[in-house]
């Protein structure tokens, strides 16, 4: 079956893409969660407007991104641990640990955007990348301080 997409979607293709995929899962998932029209001579002509009105969104979506990501760039989180002999960190800091210093701050953003290999185990001074939007990625200043009693 063919279809066109209508957004961009990471294991398919860009907006306007004319793609083939199995009739269930266009059926099923892409056309009722309105990501992809079928593939008709009326579709493949009004592509170019679906092209522009992605293009707009997109923009209005990468000026939001960038004003968050100047924000989150100005902001700097410092997580306390507890730490045994040897500065040896009990537990870790984790995306969602990140996620809920950022929204102290009033900086709200999804923990699943935060991409952290492995959670932090030791004290010092990382960068985090968090993705924002498709082609915007802010970096953060995560401090993994001792705690003081």
């Amino acid at each position: 079956m063919k279809i066109i997409l209508r957004d961009d979607i990471d294991t398919l293709g860009k907006c306007g893409d004319v793609i083939e995929v199995k009739a269930g899962y266009g059926r099923n998932y892409l056309f009722p969660r309105n990501l992809a029209i079928p593939a008709t001579k009326g579709n493949l002509r009004a592509i170019n407007e679906l092209k522009q009105q992605q293009e707009m969104r997109m923009a209005k979506v990468r000026r939001v991104a960038e004003t968050i990501k100047s924000r989150i760039e100005k902001a700097s989180c410092t997580a306390e641990v507890l730490v045994g002999e040897e500065d040896k960190v009990f537990g870790s800091v984790t995306s969602l640990n990140i996620a809920e210093l950022l929204a102290a701050q009033g900086i709200e953003v999804d923990r699943k955007k935060i991409q952290l290999d492995e959670p932090l185990k030791a004290l010092g001074v990382y960068t985090v990348p968090i993705k924002i939007a498709a082609d915007v990625v802010a970096n953060l200043k995560v401090w993994v301080v001792k705690k003081t009693e």
